[in-house]
């Protein structure tokens, strides 16, 4: 079973079950896109760690708790004790540079129709490359995703 199945508590044998063994190729290529994005050979500037965190952040904004908890442990598997406080939305953040990042993490899961120019020009000058700034857009991206998938899923498992 992918982590999509598994969240949303897809049972062997369901109507659900079949729905989404009709769709088998798009959850393998969210299993890839999740590995990809969250676990890449080379995070660049945004480690694992903080990738996790951020990602299990956006899923607490997007009160998915489920998902939420995946990212935590991937969070403790990245062994990285500063990262795991930003899980949680008020954490307080210090560092000028992680605290950029958060915010624009924040704002691209709460009001991404916000991010503006301005935004990304604040993340350049913290020190966050531009090949990093795609990289939490794409980590934004795709863990939105996944909510919107788990909440459609377990809307049609209780229609049936």
């Amino acid at each position: 079973m992918t982590l999509i199945e598994t969240l949303a508590s897809v049972s062997p044998g369901s109507a659900l079950a079949e729905a989404v063994g009709k769709r088998a190729e798009i959850l393998r290529l969210t299993e890839a896109a999740h590995d990809a994005v969250l676990l890449p050979r080379d995070p660049g500037g945004l480690s694992h760690g903080l990738r996790a965190a951020l990602a299990a952040r956006m899923a607490r904004h997007n009160r998915s708790p489920a998902l939420a908890s995946h990212y935590d442990t991937l969070v403790a598997r990245a062994g990285e004790a500063a990262t795991a406080l930003l899980a949680e939305p008020d954490t307080n953040v210090t560092d000028p540079r992680t605290a950029e990042i958060v915010r624009h993490a924040d704002r691209l899961t709460l009001a991404p129709r916000d991010a503006t120019r301005a935004h990304v020009e604040a993340l350049a000058q913290v020190g966050v490359t531009d090949a990093d700034i795609v990289r939490l857009a794409e980590l934004a991206a795709f863990v939105n995703y996944q909510v919107r998938v788990l909440a459609g899923l377990k809307l049609l498992g209780e229609m049936r």
